[in-house]
């Protein structure tokens, strides 16, 4: 993906915040994948059985899953000029290690605009509900990296992070 010489702020206009005007844009297939690091120690990883974390509050990782998505519903609710968009497909995916997970939120539409904010949304709140879970094991926990990853569909094409 290339930027733009002068790329301009398209939620300004004439000084003022304001929602992009995509009335005359066409619908199209977008995808977007966002990634976040949740630091949470050895000895909280240690305590990883059958595929998740089992704290007092329930299983951790679905707990995640099942905020991420609300959250990935609700974005317009939560970002001022983010427009409601029909939600396709919601996946996540979490890997540990030995010292955390990395949580990656995957969001598809078929709409007038792109769901990178969705994405982040449902990656970032399944990262906080994670550390919600497990704070009273570790006051240290560090969420790290949110970040897109990927998108497609729009006029900027397909947009791959650099590795």
């Amino acid at each position: 993906m290339t930027t733009p010489a002068n790329p301009e702020f398209t939620h300004v206009r004439d000084g003022l915040p304001t929602m992009v005007d995509v009335a005359g844009k066409k619908p199209n297939k977008r995808t977007a994948l966002a990634e976040v690091r949740v630091e949470l120690g050895a000895d909280i990883m240690s305590r990883f059985e059958h595929d998740d974390l089992h704290g007092t509050k329930g299983p951790v990782l679905q707990s995640a899953i099942i905020a991420g998505t609300m959250a990935v519903k609700k974005t317009s609710d939560l970002i001022p000029f983010c427009h409601p968009l029909p939600v396709e497909h919601c996946g996540f995916e979490i890997v540990p290690d030995a010292t955390g997970l990395t949580i990656r939120c995957e969001v598809t539409t078929t709409a007038k605009t792109g769901v990178e904010m969705e994405a982040m949304t449902g990656a970032g709140v399944a990262a906080l509900t994670v550390f919600d879970m497990c704070k009273a094991l570790n006051k240290a926990i560090r969420i790290q990296n949110l970040h897109l990853m990927a998108k497609t569909g729009g006029k900027s094409g397909v947009y791959l992070v650099d590795t």
